[in-house]
Order: structure tokens, then C-alpha cells, then sequence
């Protein structure tokens, strides 16, 4: 009975458990899971350093420029005869400066009419000094022979020659002579040309130099060649000789000189001239003259004589030198 009892009570347990089953579902419930913290963005804030503006400077104008007054340029018009070396020679410029200033490449094609700008020899320098490839100094001549005597007007003149040792054609030489007294210091100064165009290599020119007045008392002197450049010979006629010279004298005051130049080109000569240099005893220059033979046309193999009085500074005449020259006519007439 009692073991029919434990029976009935472990029934009655199961019959339980299986009414509280079928009541209902357990729902057991998941602990609510904790959202993840939202990013938070980062925003850095960069404040652009903007970087100094410079205090500009106080304005300072360009300074307003003086108007220089350009010098009304020289015009030449080329005529009969002329040449660049006898306009260069009478505005005392270089042939250089000449053909520079007017873009001519050949001396020789001038035309008649045609106009020539004369530069300023100052300006045609200091072009000269700013260019990149220097220009070769004027050549150096030896001045030889010279004699010093007191004209018949109270002046004083100075004869020499100059003679090229520097193996070229020489041009547009000029000497200069310096009075100075016994300090050193200058009483004087004068200038001229040679009496001869073209210096040939190895050739001698006279040249006269005179004060018009008798300057102070002075103790020495100096001369040299103020300017030597080299020469176009293409314009010149050099095939030109003087034969027959001989001199003769009236009382040593005046000396009488002929010859005769003949052409032994292959071309006519025109503007023919003789240069005459005469010397005493010493060796110095007494007398100088430049003269036309009786035709200054001289035409191929032709002759054209000529006469000169000389009247020398110093005394007796020794030796008289004469000289040609001439132009080619291709040279004058173009």
C-alpha cells in the first residue's frame, strides 16, 4: 500500500511538470546589448597664417629727364673730284668715322650729289671705347729732322718730317708740337698735317707747323704724330715717278726747283701733285711745298713736268726731295 502510494505521488509530480509545460513558452530574454559609441569626427580647425605683406616702399618718381639739345648734323654733297680721304681731310675726321657714320664699304662707289653725314670725331671716339672688340691705337711714326726758326711776321715755325717704320700705308697724319718752359710747363701748343696723303711703308713726309705768334720764352720741346691710322691705298694712284730734279739758287734766299713726273701705271693718274722736302748740311728740313706739274692729268706712260720756287728757313739747300701723288680716276668717278 505504501509503495502504491509512492507511486501515485511520483505520477502526480510528472502530471505537474507537464501541465506547467504546455501553459506557455518561456522566453528567456537576451540582455539588451549596449550600442556601440558613435564615432566621433575629429575636425581640426587650421587658421591660415597668411604671411606678411610687405609695406610697400613710398613711392619715388623717375626723375623727369632734361632735354639735351641734338647738334644739327653736318651734310656734305659730294662733288666733282672729291674723294672720302679729301672730305675726311677737310672736316678733320677719320675715313673710318666717315664710312662708319654713312655704312659705306667701298670708298671708291661714291657717287656726285650723293650726301655724306659728317660725324663728330668726339662721338665717333667714345663709340670706340664702349665697343666689345678694341680698336688698335692710331699707329706710331718716328718725327725726324727738325728745324725751329722765327717767321718774318714775328711768328714761329717748326718743319720736320715723319717717317712710317710701321710696315702700313698710313693715312691722316697729323703732328703735334708742345712748347714748354724750364719747369715743365706748357707756353704753347700747335698742330698740322703731313703734306703727303698717303704715307707709303718706308716713306717720309714733311709737314710745317707754325704759331702764328711768337710764343713766350720756352726751354724744350715736344713733337710727336697726334694720330696715324692706316690707309684705304685703293683710291690712291701710286705708280708715279719724279725724274730730271735739279735746283738752283738766288743768293740762298730762294731756290728754284723742276722735274718732271711720268706715269708708269697701267691706269691714267688725275689730282697729280709733287711734294717737295728740301734739307741743309745737318740733315733737317728747311723748306716744304706742295705743288701741280703744268697738267695734274697724267695720262698711262704720258710725262707732265713741273717748276717750284722754294724759300728756305734755314740756310743752304743741300738735297731737294720730290714726291708724286696722285688718285686713280676710277677712284674719283665712280
Amino acid at each position: 500500500m505504501q509503495v502504491h502510494r509512492r507511486v501515485l505521488i511520483g505520477l502526480g509530480l510528472l502530471l505537474m511538470s507537464l501541465l506547467v509545460a504546455g501553459c506557455g513558452q518561456v522566453i528567456t530574454l537576451s540582455p539588451t546589448p549596449t550600442p556601440a559609441p558613435t564615432a566621433t569626427l575629429a575636425v581640426d580647425i587650421v587658421v591660415a597664417t597668411l604671411e606678411p605683406t610687405a609695406t610697400p616702399a613710398p613711392y619715388t618718381p623717375e626723375p623727369t629727364p632734361t632735354p639735351t639739345v641734338t647738334p644739327t648734323p653736318i651734310i656734305h654733297v659730294i662733288q666733282a673730284g672729291e674723294t672720302l680721304l679729301s672730305v675726311a681731310s677737310r672736316y678733320n675726321v677719320s675715313v673710318s668715322a666717315l664710312q662708319d657714320a654713312n655704312g659705306i664699304l667701298d670708298p671708291r662707289l661714291l657717287q656726285l650729289g650723293q650726301e655724306l653725314v659728317i660725324p663728330r670725331q668726339e662721338e665717333f671716339d667714345a663709340a670706340l671705347a664702349t665697343t666689345l672688340t678694341p680698336t688698335p691705337t692710331p699707329l706710331p711714326v718716328a718725327v725726324e729732322n727738325l728745324h725751329f726758326s722765327e717767321t718774318t711776321i714775328g711768328g714761329l715755325s717748326v718743319l720736320g718730317e715723319v717717317w712710317n717704320n710701321t710696315g702700313a700705308p698710313l693715312e691722316q697724319v697729323r703732328v703735334g708740337v708742345t712748347l714748354l718752359d724750364a719747369d715743365g710747363q706748357e707756353v704753347a701748343r700747335a698742330e698740322g698735317l703731313v703734306a703727303l696723303d698717303l704715307v707709303d711703308v718706308d716713306e717720309r713726309a714733311p709737314f710745317a707747323v707754325l704759331f702764328g705768334e711768337r710764343p713766350g720764352k720756352f726751354a724744350r720741346y715736344q713733337v710727336s704724330a697726334l694720330r696715324a691710322v692706316p690707309a684705304y691705298v685703293g683710291s690712291y694712284y701710286r705708280d708715279l715717278e719724279v725724274n730730271n730734279i735739279a735746283f738752283t739758287s738766288e743768293g740762298f734766299s730762294s731756290y728754284t726747283v723742276t722735274g718732271r713726273v711720268k706715269n708708269i701705271g697701267p691706269e691714267e693718274a688725275v689730282q697729280v701733285q709733287v711734294v717737295l722736302t728740301a734739307y741743309d748740311s745737318l740733315g733737317r728740313v728747311v723748306a716744304t711745298r706742295k705743288v701741280e706739274p703744268d697738267y695734274n692729268v697724267v695720262p698711262r706712260g704720258g710725262e707732265a713736268d713741273f717748276t717750284a720756287v722754294l724759300a728756305p728757313a734755314g740756310g743752304p739747300v743741300v738735297r731737294v726731295v720730290a714726291v708724286a701723288q696722285g688718285r686713280r680716276i676710277s677712284a674719283v668717278n665712280p
